[in-house]
C-alpha cells in the first residue's frame, strides 16, 4: 500500500484529471532564427561573390549564375536549352571525354544549364575541379559531333512528347499563360531544325558574362582562402553587359478560356486549370500566397482539392495545385488525371474550390496544420549548407530585407485567416481562367459550358493552334485504293495481283538505336502467305520480345512480363491486319475502318483513317496528294489506363515492284527508337519456329 501511495503522488494529473487532453496546447511564440550571414563582395569584373562557410565536411561547391534575363527566341525556340546541355561538352583545350574522365577521377560533379555552371568536389581536389570549371566557363566550344548528338536526342524527345499527355499539358499551360514571353516559347521540330553550332556559341558568349553574375560558394573554405582563388580562376572572365528586360505575367482574360489538345484513344483527361499572376519572389504577399496554395492543393492529402476530388468524389488518384513564382513570371495551376466520364465534373469541382477559397475564410485547423508543416520544412532545410547561400542569393537578387529569413517563422506564424482571404481575392480568380484539357475528342462537347463564349481553342502537342479537321474529299475505300496505287506505281490491277501472287514470304530486318542505349537493337519481322507473321526484338544476344501469329494460334513473349497465349478473340483481331499489304484486306478481313477527315500533321495535310480490330484502336495517316502512309498511332487500353505507340515512316524505296519504308521512328512513352532497314528478302526460307 505504501508503494501505491507513493506512485499516485508522482502523477496526480492523471489521477485527478488536472490535465485536459481534449484541449490542444497553445503554440509558443515563433523565434528569430540565428542564421549566420553569408559573406559577400564584388570582383573587379562585376561578379558578386557569396560565401557560406561550412567546415563539417571536406567539400566545397562553386556555382556561377549569370545575370541575364531570358530572351525571346522565336524560330530558334529551344536554343537556350540546347546550349545549356552542351556547355560541358568540350572546350578549346579539352574534349568531353577528357572533362568527364578528370571529373570522375577526382570524384567531383560538374553540371550546367542555360544560366549556370556548378561544381562540387572534395576540398583537396578544388584546384583540379576549378581548372575544369573555369575552362568550361571561358572556353566552351560546342563541338559539332556533340551538337549533332544532342540535337538527335531532342528530335527523339519531341517525338515522345506527342504521346505524353503530361508534356502536352505543360506545353499548353506555358503557351496560354505566357503569350509573347520567353516562358511561352516551346521547342518544335521546326525550331530545332533551325539551330546550329554558330548560334549556340553566340548565345553562350552573349549570356555568360561576368557583369551582373553571381558566384555562390558553399563549404569547407574561408574568405581569406577564397579571394585569391576567385581571382585566379574567374578574374580573366570577360564579356558584355547582361541582357535585361522587364518581363511581366498578367492575366488579361475577360472570361474563362478552354484549350483542348487531342490525344486519340485516351481513356483519361489531363486537366490543368491555370492562370498567370503578377507577383515576384520577396513580395510581401508571397508567403501568404504560398500558405493559401498549400491549403488549396499543394499540401498533400489534407488539401482541399485532394479531399474533394480524390477522397470524396473518387475522380482521381491525385489532384494538386502549384504556385510557381520566379523573377521573370509567375503562375498558378491546379489539376490532375481524370477518367473521361468525369472530365466535366472534375473541372466543376476544381472551379468550386477556387471560388470557395476566394469567398470564405479557411478554417483555423487548416491554417494551423499548413503553417506547422511549412515551419518544419523550413527548419529542416537549414540543415543543408547550400540553403544559407541560396538565401543570401535570394536576398540580393530580390532586394529583400537582410533579416528576411531570420524572421521567416515569425512572419509565417503571424499569417491569419483574413490574410489568406485577402490574398485569395487579390490574386485568385474563378472566372478568368485558362482551362487546359488533354484527352479524347469524345469529351469536347462536355467542355463547352466552361468556356466564356463556348468556343474551344484547339492546340497541338506543343501548344500551337491547330486547324479544325477538314471533311475528307474521298471515301475510306477510295483512300485505301489510292494508297495501294501509290505504293505499287505503274501497275494495273492485273499486274498487281500477279506480282503479289509470286511473293510467298517477306523478311525485314531493321536496326534500331535510341539515345539512352549504348548498343543497337535488331528488329526482325516476317510474313508467310497467307496469314502467318512473326516479329522479334533482339540485342546483345538477348531477345527482349517476340510474337507469333499463325492460322490457329498466337503467342507473345516479353522478357519482363513473360508469355501470353492469344485468345480466339485476340487471334481473330490480329488476322484483320495480316498480309504483305494489310490495307488491301481491310474490306474483307472484318477490320472496322472510318475516314475521319483531313488534319495537319507535322506540317503535312493528312487523311486520318480510324481502325478498330475488336481489341484495340489505331489511326493511320496518309499524306494528301501522295497518299503515302506517314504515321500509325496505336492505342492499347487496359481499364482506366492506356498506352500508345507512334510509328512514323520515311524513305520509301522500290523492292520487288512495291514501295516500302526503309526508315521509321517508334515512340513508346518516353522511349524513342530510330530504325533503318538492313535487309528485305522475298521468298526465302524462314525459321518460323524461332518466333514462337
Amino acid at each position: 500500500m505504501k508503494k501505491l501511495i507513493i506512485a499516485l503522488s508522482i502523477v496526480p494529473c492523471f489521477v485527478y484529471g488536472q490535465l485536459d487532453r481534449s484541449v490542444r496546447p497553445s503554440a509558443g511564440p515563433a523565434k528569430t532564427i540565428n542564421i549566420k550571414d553569408s559573406e559577400v563582395y564584388k570582383t573587379s569584373n562585376g561578379i558578386t561573390v557569396i560565401l557560406s562557410e561550412n567546415h563539417k565536411l571536406p567539400r566545397v561547391t562553386f556555382e556561377v549564375v549569370v545575370g541575364s534575363n531570358p530572351k525571346m527566341e522565336g524560330e530558334l525556340a529551344g536554343l537556350s536549352d540546347i546550349a545549356g546541355s552542351l556547355i560541358t561538352a568540350g572546350t578549346t583545350n579539352r574534349s568531353k571525354d577528357e572533362i568527364d574522365a578528370t571529373i570522375d577521377y577526382i570524384g567531383a560533379n560538374l553540371s550546367a544549364d542555360d544560366n549556370s555552371i556548378r561544381l562540387s568536389c572534395l576540398t583537396k581536389h578544388m584546384s583540379k575541379g576549378l581548372d575544369i570549371m573555369s575552362d568550361v566557363l571561358l572556353n566552351a566550344n560546342f563541338p559539332q559531333n556533340e551538337v549533332d548528338r544532342v540535337i538527335k536526342q531532342n528530335e527523339s524527345g519531341l517525338l515522345s512528347a506527342k504521346s505524353d499527355a503530361g508534356t502536352m499539358a505543360n506545353n499548353a499551360v506555358s503557351k496560354v499563360n505566357f503569350p509573347n514571353h520567353p516562358y511561352g516559347e516551346i521547342m518544335t521540330e521546326a525550331s530545332l531544325a533551325n539551330i546550329n553550332r554558330g548560334m549556340l556559341e553566340g548565345f553562350y558568349k552573349q549570356t555568360f558574362t561576368p557583369e551582373g553574375s553571381y558566384l555562390v560558394v558553399v563549404g569547407d573554405i574561408d574568405m581569406e582562402t577564397l579571394k585569391p582563388i576567385v581571382e585566379q580562376y574567374f578574374g580573366s572572365w570577360k564579356g558584355g553587359q547582361p541582357y535585361k528586360a522587364e518581363l511581366t505575367s498578367k492575366n488579361t482574360n475577360s472570361g474563362n478560356r478552354v484549350f483542348f489538345v487531342n490525344k486519340p484513344g485516351a481513356v483519361q483527361s489531363v486537366i490543368q486549370v491555370t492562370f498567370p499572376i503578377d507577383i515576384k519572389a520577396g513580395h510581401p504577399d508571397y508567403l501568404k500566397l504560398n500558405v493559401l496554395n498549400q491549403v488549396l492543393g499543394g499540401g498533400g492529402f489534407g488539401s482541399r482539392l485532394m479531399q474533394n476530388l480524390r477522397e470524396d468524389k473518387a475522380y482521381t488518384y491525385g489532384c494538386y495545385s502549384r504556385l510557381n513564382v520566379t523573377e521573370n513570371g509567375s503562375w498558378i495551376n491546379a489539376g490532375g488525371n481524370f477518367r473521361n466520364a468525369v472530365t466535366d465534373s472534375a473541372i466543376t469541382q476544381i472551379l468550386y474550390e477556387f471560388d470557395r477559397i476566394i469567398k470564405s475564410e479557411v478554417t483555423q485547423d487548416e491554417l494551423d496544420l499548413i503553417k506547422s508543416s511549412m515551419a518544419g520544412s523550413f527548419s529542416r532545410s537549414l540543415e543543408s549548407p547550400s540553403t544559407v547561400a541560396r538565401f543570401a542569393l535570394s536576398i540580393i537578387r530580390n532586394n529583400l530585407p537582410k533579416d528576411y529569413y531570420q524572421t521567416y517563422l515569425q512572419k509565417l506564424a503571424a499569417i491569419s485567416k483574413q490574410d489568406i482571404l485577402d490574398v485569395a481575392k487579390k490574386y485568385l480568380t474563378a472566372n478568368k481562367l485558362n482551362i487546359v484539357v488533354v484527352g479524347n475528342e469524345e469529351v469536347i462537347e462536355k467542355l463547352k459550358p466552361f468556356d466564356a463564349d463556348g468556343k474551344i481553342e484547339k492546340l497541338d502537342a506543343f501548344g500551337n493552334p491547330v486547324k479544325e479537321r477538314m471533311a475528307a474529299d474521298i471515301s475510306a475505300d477510295e483512300l485505301l485504293e489510292s494508297y495501294v496505287n501509290a505504293i505499287m506505281p505503274d501497275m494495273n490491277a492485273k499486274m498487281r495481283a500477279k506480282t503479289l501472287k509470286k511473293i510467298k514470304s517477306v523478311e525485314e530486318v531493321y536496326e534500331f538505336t535510341m539515345p539512352q542505349m549504348p548498343f543497337p537493337m535488331t528488329s526482325t519481322r516476317v510474313w508467310i502467305s497467307p496469314n502467318t507473321t512473326g516479329s522479334k526484338l533482339e540485342a546483345q544476344g538477348m531477345t527482349f520480345q517476340k510474337e507469333y501469329v499463325g492460322a490457329t494460334e498466337g503467342k507473345s513473349t516479353n522478357m519482363q512480363t513473360g508469355s501470353e497465349m492469344y485468345s480466339a478473340e485476340k487471334l481473330a483481331a490480329k488476322h484483320k491486319s495480316v498480309g504483305i499489304i494489310p490495307e488491301m484486306n481491310y474490306k474483307t478481313s472484318g477490320m472496322q475502318y472510318e475516314l475521319l477527315g483531313i488534319e495537319e500533321v507535322d506540317g503535312k495535310l493528312c487523311y486520318v483513317l480510324k481502325l478498330n480490330d475488336g481489341e484495340s484502336e489505331s489511326f493511320e495517316y496518309f499524306e494528301k496528294g501522295t497518299f503515302m502512309k506517314v504515321m500509325t498511332l496505336s492505342i492499347q487500353t487496359n481499364g482506366e489506363e492506356s498506352s500508345e505507340s507512334r510509328i512514323t515512316y520515311s524513305k520509301y524505296t522500290n523492292h520487288n515492284g512495291i514501295l516500302f519504308p526503309d526508315a521509321m521512328q517508334i515512340a513508346m512513352g518516353q522511349a524513342t527508337l530510330s530504325g533503318k532497314l538492313k535487309s528485305r528478302s522475298f521468298n526465302t526460307k524462314i525459321d518460323i519456329e524461332s518466333f514462337k
